[in-house]
């Protein structure tokens, strides 16, 4: 394990996941089912099955010659993810998934269902190299970046649960996806935007949700913040600050000794001005750790004036750690100050801490 300040920038040496549909771009596509001998309209068919049916069994699909379905699955669409686990909360509109990849490596996604829309926490790593001290993943370190066919896989399966009527509530469709899971989305940056243009190219191409209905969460890194604002992607930008001053989010955010806030910040308002996206600030409150008025205060100064929403996350449970959540009067005060200074600010509702599925929680465990 890392110790504090450290950070595992570098993805450890592993064997590749095999090569799998999702992981292609249209053109690809076509030269792909060329090369194996095929007219190259079998690609419109075979992504309209995959993104638009959401029909992940090539044996079904009568579109496609029978003697051609058995090698098209072993050569496309590879199996990626097998569910070891499942568990469900909220009377079964919240279900966290625990995947085994290929290498036996572990992640986890959750699917979270509201009244009028479905959001899916997704992972973009097993592990990750961050090191905050107060996340379980983040403790557990990096293992590996996943593939882009590995994380939209996350997203098609809870797509095709809520398809299906395998969630409460009947048929659905995926609406939201916030990279908030396992990892941090920007270190595996390339792969993060092939899922994302996956998901918003429109069908048969992709799964056609829209570009807002995404959100990149990142602790700061800021070559890849300010790549993202040329990317011509609106999708919500989502700092985890959870601290305004530098020394305690040395701490907190071990990658802050790299990039301080102020240089975060300035890359922050920089993707507001290029996308007119609102940035999401991601504060986690700490019992007497960063809840006090003057960080209130700080953070204030920090914000006013900006394209800005505060989400504060009343800290989740993990096992070991010894910090808590807020006090209720702290976590109201916090509220009220920045209320007072005319910054937006919501107290997030927490959904799947039962069963380790909220922000800062998942591990991957299977016990």
């Amino acid at each position: 394990m890392l110790q504090p300040g450290e950070l595992q920038m570098v993805e450890p040496k592993r064997a590749k996941p095999p090569v799998h549909w999702s992981d292609l771009n249209s053109d690809e596509r076509k030269a792909k089912v060329v090369e194996l001998g095929l007219p190259a309209f079998r690609a419109d068919q075979f992504s309209r099955q995959w993104f638009a049916r959401l029909n992940d069994d090539p044996a079904t699909w009568t579109d496609v010659p029978a003697e051609l379905r058995e090698r098209v699955k072993d050569e496309l669409f590879p199996n990626l993810l097998t569910s070891i686990r499942a568990l469900d909360c909220d009377n079964g509109t919240t279900v966290k998934q625990v995947w085994k990849l290929f290498d036996g490596a572990l992640v986890e996604s959750v699917l979270m269902r509201y009244p009028g829309r479905v959001t899916m926490c997704i992972s973009s790593q097993a592990g990750c190299g961050m090191n905050c001290p107060f996340c379980a993943t983040g403790q557990g370190g990096l293992t590996r970046n996943l593939s882009t066919a590995e994380i939209v896989e996350q997203v098609l399966a809870g797509a095709r649960a809520l398809e299906r009527g395998e969630i409460t509530g009947g048929e659905g469709r995926v609406n939201n996806i916030v990279f908030m899971g396992m990892g941090e989305p920007m270190a595996n940056y390339k792969n993060v935007i092939a899922t994302i243009r996956r998901m918003t190219d429109p069908a048969p191409a992709g799964y056609g949700m829209s570009a807002r209905g995404i959100t990149v969460s990142t602790v700061g890194l800021v070559p890849r913040i300010n790549d993202l604002a040329s990317e011509g992607i609106p999708v919500t930008l989502a700092l985890s600050l959870h601290a305004p001053d530098d020394e305690l989010r040395d701490t907190l955010v071990p990658i802050n000794t790299r990039y301080k806030v102020r240089e975060v910040l300035d890359a922050c308002w920089n993707y507001a001005d290029v996308t007119k996206r609102r940035v999401s600030i991601e504060y986690a409150m700490i019992k007497d750790i960063n809840d006090q008025a003057w960080r209130a205060e700080r953070l204030a100064d920090l914000l006013v004036g900006e394209l800005v929403h505060v989400n504060l996350i009343p800290l989740n449970p993990t096992p070991g750690s010894k910090w808590t959540a807020s006090r209720p009067e702290d976590e109201k005060a916090f509220v009220r100050i920045l209320q007072e200074r005319g910054v937006a600010v919501t107290v997030r509702d927490t959904r799947g801490r039962e069963i380790d599925g909220a922000c800062g929680q998942l591990a991957a465990t299977v016990s």
